[in-house]
This record gives C-alpha cells, structure tokens and sequence, in this order.
C-alpha cells in the first residue's frame, strides 16, 4: 500500500473534524477510555475492492495503531463476505475513525466495481471506458484511482492538462475551425479534442484537423457513420470519443461501433457504493 497524498490526508483531515465535531460524545459517554479493540473491515457484497489507503489514514488519524489489509486491491471478488481488513487500538479511536474510512472505502469500491462491470462489457471490442470530470469535489484524485483500478482510463485531472472545445468554445470563438486555430496557437504541445453532435459537424472536424473528436449524445447508426468518415482519412484519422449517457445495458453496442473511448461519468458520480461493514471486539 502506498501512503496517502497531502491532499488524501487534507481530505481525510476535514472528513474526520466534520464528523467528530468538538468530541465523540457517545463513546466518551459509554467506552472506557482505556478500553483497547480488535476490528475488522468486512466487503459483503462481490465486487472490486479500492480505497485501503484513504480508509487506513481515517482510521490512523483517529488513533488506529494496527491497518493490515487481506485483501488485494483491484481484483474482483465473487465470495463474499470476506475480511478485508484487520486493525487494532484504542477502541474510541476505531469508533472516531469508522464511519469516515467506511464512506471512503465504500464509496471507491463502488466506483471500482461500476469501472469493472462497463470494462467487462467492452472487452474484445478494443474501446476503452474513461472517467470524466464529473467527480466529487475534494475526491477526484481518489475517484479516478478507484477508475484505474477497476480497468478504466484516466481522462483529464482537470482543465489545466488537456483542450477539450465544447459546444460553448465553438460559439464563443465562432465555430470550430476557429477555436481549433486558436487553441493550437495558444498551446501547440497539447492535442485538441473537439466536441461534434452531429455527423456533418463530424465532417467540419476532420476538415479542421483535430486529433481526436469527442461524438456527443449521437445514435448507433451515426456512430458508425462517424467512424467510417474519421476511416477514410487514413494516418490522420482523429481518435474518436464516445459520450452522452450510455449505460451498462448498450455500452457493449457503442464500443462495437469501432470508437476508441466511451466516457462515462456515472463512474464518479452514481456509482452505488459497496457493500462493507466494520466490526469490533475488545481485546
């Protein structure tokens, strides 16, 4: 396990004072403050299991002593319930520190688990599932770990490292060709990608000679329109991106139009938590 960026602990930190708050009142009512205990992190539910680090610095923060983890990160799980976890230490410390590295943990288990099942439907059709920038603020450099994990691709931290024009810069720069021009002068090291909702606008792109276009909300069939025109321009045929709402039940449908990437931000921002649960005994 690696150890946790500063902005993991950050993250961590303000979770932590968020719940506890001026003191664990319950517990320092009903637990012995020299009371010691034994817990275990258990996944009860099959899926992909991700966020160890961020679980362990919640429950280090809080005054855990022990985090030994039996489970490995990033594989799917099918039998369940299994003890992911063991951890030891002041028992109000592991009650401080619970809820917020199980939200943590859960939570980036989901996202991992939803990454796997779309990965597992796309696979042999050489598309690839990306994450977008659709995150929860505070946690996008942990969601998109948990993306990776689950045999996703990373797809721009931010707006800082890659030119992506959508419809708003096309209509601000006066159409695509324009925004194309401008973006490559501004910063000529990075690619551009450029957003099309149409075929004909799928047209004007490879015109314009962008390196890879970003086909929003379009069909299947013009999809596959979309990938025969980009085809035809043989070495400069611009990488395609699919987008706009696809789900588990038609990803595996758009990834054999022959697209490269299918962005997919329900990966981030409705991925169902896992299951798991944490459970104590004094020791």
């Amino acid at each position: 396990m690696k150890r946790p960026t500063d902005g993991v602990r950050e993250v961590v930190a303000r979770a932590l004072a968020e719940d506890l708050g001026p003191g664990d009142v319950t517990s320092e009512a009903v637990v012995p403050a020299e009371a010691r205990a034994r817990a275990s992190i258990v996944q009860k539910q099959p899926g992909v299991l991700y966020g160890l680090d961020a679980a362990r610095e919640a429950l280090e923060q809080a005054g855990a002593e022990s985090f030994d983890p039996l489970l490995v990160e990033g594989q799917w799980r099918q039998e369940v319930p299994a003890i992911a976890v063991r951890i030891s230490g002041p028992a109000r410390g592991l009650l401080a520190g619970e809820r917020v590295a199980l939200n943590l943990l859960c939570h980036l288990s989901g996202v991992a688990t939803l990454t796997a099942r779309f990965a597992r439907e796309v696979e042999g059709t050489g598309a690839r599932i990306l994450d977008t920038r659709k995150t929860t603020p505070g946690l996008r450099e942990l969601e998109k770990e948990a993306v990776a994990a689950g045999g996703g691709v990373n797809h721009r931290m931010g707006l800082h490292d890659a030119i992506l024009v959508k419809d708003n810069h096309i209509a601000l720069a006066g159409g695509a060709a324009e925004a194309i021009r401008r973006a490559r002068a501004a910063r000529p090291e990075l690619p551009v990608e450029l957003e099309c909702t149409s075929v004909e606008q799928v047209r004007e792109a490879l015109e314009a000679g962008a390196a890879r276009l970003l086909l929003d909300n379009m069909s299947v069939a013009q999809l596959r329109e979309a990938v025969s025109l980009a085809r035809e321009a043989g070495e400069r045929a611009p990488e395609l991106e699919a987008s706009g709402g696809i789900g588990l039940e038609d990803v595996a449908g758009v990834a054999a139009t022959g697209v490269d990437f299918i962005s997919v931000g329900a990966l981030t921002h409705s991925a169902p938590a896992l299951d798991l649960s944490m459970e104590l005994e004094l020791a």
